[in-house]
């Protein structure tokens, strides 16, 4: 039989009341697929098979949703690391504790994205924060580095087992908050993306994955706001376009452009407290957002 897990259809097996991932033994039908709330007959051919050998098996246990934040402060591009910390289990020293993506258990009453909401909620204290669900992880070597096994036994039952992560990407502006460790971090910082630190697992990839798509979304999903004070200058979305894009802009192109959307609305207020000219400050109306 088969489970749709996490987008992709992996040949299972319901063994000890658990779900796993095997290799599908030959001339064996697998149409079938099993209701993951209940307990499912396997068919007969399926069963003998199964007693007759044995097969490469993967435990999903272990499904978590991963988020990567991306901050704008006017200057440059921020994303949010958290330091891992130790469990009672066993404590580790710092210097084999690493940097990774905040991230965490999928609840079992908990859909994907509400645990997504969660994460970002329990380390920024915003319930709306902008969250897209860009990719699915789950390459069976994925928590197999040595750095990574010595933290997690220090809080899994079962560290080897397998572990799939759906990856979200969320954006804020700085302007709003100031986040906070949770109770999964030790320590939690905004790092320049240009000057990120080797992370632990696979986040280095989940990173790059997450900026890349950012950049290939910006202007067409109209994100940048996002990133934005709700008052902003023509300077400042500018500015954030070229940092995202890493492209050099022309100005009165950018503004020619910008100044036909309904979306992008100019107030009757400019800045205050700068030592240049103030500028018209502009605001994002969603409601204005043209329907793709």
């Amino acid at each position: 039989s088969t489970l749709l897990a996490l987008g992709a259809r992996i040949p299972v097996l319901l063994y000890k009341d658990r779900y796993v991932a095997v290799n599908k033994p030959p001339g064996i039908s697998t149409h079938r697929s099993f209701d993951t709330g209940r307990r499912r007959v396997l068919t007969t051919q399926l069963q003998r098979q199964f007693r007759r050998k044995v097969y490469t098996v993967h435990r999903l246990d272990h499904r978590t949703s991963g988020c990567i934040l991306f901050g704008f402060d006017g200057e440059s591009m921020k994303l949010l690391l958290i330091r891992q910390r130790t469990e009672s289990k066993g404590e580790l020293t710092e210097a084999a504790l690493q940097m990774a993506l905040p991230g965490n258990l999928v609840k079992v009453d908990e859909s994907l994205h509400a645990a997504a909401k969660r994460v970002l909620s329990e380390l920024t204290q915003l319930e709306n924060v902008f969250l897209k669900q860009f990719y699915a992880f789950g390459n069976p070597d994925r928590v197999s580095d040595l750095k990574d096994q010595q933290w997690l036994r220090t809080f899994r039952e079962e560290p080897q087992n397998r572990v799939m992560t759906v990856a979200y990407y969320g954006l804020v502006s700085l302007h709003d908050h100031t986040p906070s460790p949770a109770s999964f971090a030790g320590d939690v910082h905004w790092t320049d993306v240009q000057n990120l630190p080797s992370l632990a697992f696979d986040h280095d990839d989940i990173a790059l994955l997450a900026l890349a798509t950012l950049r290939s979304e910006l202007e067409s999903k109209h994100i940048s706001f996002e990133l934005l004070p709700e008052k902003f200058t023509l300077r400042q979305l500018q500015s954030l376009h070229e940092i995202v894009l890493d492209k050099k802009l022309d100005k009165r192109n950018f503004r020619k452009t910008i100044k036909k959307l309904d979306h992008v609305v100019p107030l009757n207020e400019k800045e205050e407290g700068v030592l240049h000219k103030p500028a018209q400050l502009f605001t994002y109306d969603s409601s204005l957002t043209p329907s793709e």
